[in-house]
């Protein structure tokens, strides 16, 4: 009696198999790429000046301590943008921040003129739970 060997199970799959894994490398670089790009862009404002300073003020205020309690958190998805062109640039976003007793936005808006320091025409923190605004340059306008 004669023995017929069976193919293997990639020898009798593989007119899907190569397609479908193919596929599955594509859209694992592209989701690869797509984070990439976020982790290297967050990391990117999280390092600049105007986001250390809002950072700063916020955790250093009183009535923002008071408003969230303690620690305060810092949120990733930040919203707006921050341009440098040749030395000048501008900023517009907001930086979400929480607390054990609430939440809120710490909203930023300067420029940046050649080599001198970021001027902020606004940098508040705004309360998600009490509507409260508090502006974060009137007790520190000095040391800015």
């Amino acid at each position: 009696m004669e023995e017929r060997r069976q193919k293997s199970w990639f020898a009798r799959n593989w007119p899907w198999v190569v397609p479908a894994g193919g596929c599955l490398v594509v859209i694992c670089v592209f989701f690869f790429f797509v984070g990439s790009m976020f982790f290297g862009l967050t990391s990117m404002l999280k390092e600049s000046g105007p986001y250390q300073t809002a950072v700063e003020l916020a955790s250093e205020n009183d009535e923002v301590i008071q408003l969230l309690g303690e620690p305060l958190e810092m949120g990733t998805m930040m919203k707006g943008n921050i341009n440098y062109t040749n030395g000048d640039g501008n900023v517009h976003f907001s930086i979400p921040i929480s607390g054990p007793k609430g939440s809120g936005d710490v909203l930023v808006i300067g420029t940046k003129t050649g080599d001198a320091d970021w001027v902020y025409e606004t940098l508040e923190f705004s309360s998600d739970d009490s509507m409260e605004t508090i502006n974060l340059l009137e007790t520190t306008n000095d040391d800015l």
